[in-house]
């Protein structure tokens, strides 16, 4: 017997099919005689409507009553699922985040889970009761609803399953697995059977979108066995676990590319002490994420070159902080460029291997692909290229580092 968490996403319970479909599921592990907790996310496209009701009759919205109308999608969707249960004979009760409770900080829309009381939902599984708790919502310190953020309901999961001490965290989702790349532009991407905290970790930064990036850390952080696997087939999925569990580490184990890139390069900045604090000071005081930072070579004549990158969706407001700090950062020009992409090379395997940043840059000049901007960590190469090269060069490094399926 184990005890299980198991994630459904938006999906997976878009219709009332679906959701019976789910249950159906959950109802084998019941069935195998393991205790079961299932986290589900609001119906697809529940949120998105929620979220437009909220913009629409405010634009400035208070963020607690946003919170209120928002969390609202999971409680229909807990309602639902745990009625399916019933109707196929299994005993099961919905949970709202208050209603265990998932206790969270204050930071309303983005909140962060801090502890979550499982007694009473331990004891009901153990006596065969399964628990289908809403994803995505916990309760703040002030006892009002607050929801953690898009693609919270993953977060929510993994916390569960790390409080309730869980043999593993399935995530059910439309994919059945982590593949080394976007299968849909390399059509011999290869299902991974394990892959790294790590490695997932900065796959989900750097622009994959099977998980979360805020569950992988927490899973890492707990050491909760993770896998992805298909609402829609019963194909064994990807499991995310230690490095130790990984038998043969592959040098690399993927690419991933980020559409959500923008680069900004200030002209003859002056080369001086401070100058970056400068520059930056006033993007991080708007709350303007910087990655990617190139400073090049002086001029001479005391002027050099700062580029760096945002998200796209940051572009208007970094330039105009820029701008308007123009006077007292002293560049002669900025430029700003919205068509460009990150394309990354991960593995944890580059810790003992050397040429990894050889082999990318190499497959990259043979396709004439320029590279803008290069960033690095212990266990992945990031490259900047202008956006119409994504397909070619992601196919390329796939080739390139022995991914392809054979």
């Amino acid at each position: 017997m184990a005890r299980i968490v198991m994630k459904f996403g938006g999906t997976s319970v878009g219709d009332i099919d679906r959701i019976k479909n789910v249950a159906r599921r959950v109802k084998a592990e019941v069935d195998a005689g393991n205790e079961v907790a299932v986290v589900v996310s609001a119906m697809s496209g529940e949120t998105n409507k929620l979220v437009a009701y909220c913009r629409e009759i405010a634009p400035l919205h208070d963020a607690r009553e946003y919170d209120a109308v928002v969390a609202t999608g999971e409680q229909v969707t807990i309602g639902l699922l745990a009625l399916a249960l019933q109707e196929q004979g299994v005993n099961a009760r919905s949970w709202m985040g208050w209603q265990i409770p998932i206790r969270t900080d204050g930071a309303h829309s983005k909140a962060r889970i801090t502890e979550i009381e499982t007694d009473d939902l331990v004891r009901r599984m153990q006596d065969g009761q399964v628990a289908v708790v809403a994803g995505f919502q916990g309760i703040g310190p002030d006892n009002r609803v607050t929801t953690l953020g898009r693609g919270g309901s993953d977060t929510s999961a993994v916390a569960l399953a790390a409080a309730l001490k869980a043999d593993i965290c399935d995530i059910y989702t439309d994919v059945d697995g982590v593949y080394t790349t976007d299968p849909r532009i390399v059509a011999k991407a290869r299902k991974l059977e394990k892959i790294t905290y790590e490695e997932m970790l900065e796959s989900a930064s750097l622009g994959a979108k099977v998980l979360q990036v805020r569950s992988v850390e927490m899973a890492m952080k707990h050491g909760v066995r993770v896998q992805v696997r298909s609402s829609f087939s019963d194909a064994p999925g990807t499991i995310i676990c230690d490095e130790e569990e990984i038998v043969e580490q592959e040098l690399v184990s993927g690419i991933a590319y980020s559409r959500d890139e923008a680069k900004i390069t200030l002209v003859k900045v002056a080369d001086r002490p401070g100058v970056a604090a400068a520059i930056f000071g006033p993007l991080t005081d708007a709350n303007i994420n910087v990655d990617m930072i190139v400073q090049n070579v002086s001029h001479g004549g005391g002027a050099t070159d700062m580029t760096f990158t945002v998200s796209k969706g940051d572009l208007d407001r970094a330039v105009k902080v820029l701008t308007e700090k123009k006077g007292e950062l002293g560049y002669e020009d900025l430029w700003a460029d919205a068509n460009v992409v990150k394309v990354s090379v991960i593995g944890v395997g580059m810790r003992s291997h050397a040429g990894v940043a050889q082999t990318m840059f190499r497959a990259l000049s043979a396709k004439g692909i320029n590279i803008q901007v290069i960033s690095t960590s212990e266990i992945k190469v990031s490259v900047l290229i202008a956006e119409e090269y994504t397909e070619l060069a992601v196919r390329a490094l796939h080739t390139a580092y022995g991914l392809d399926a054979a």
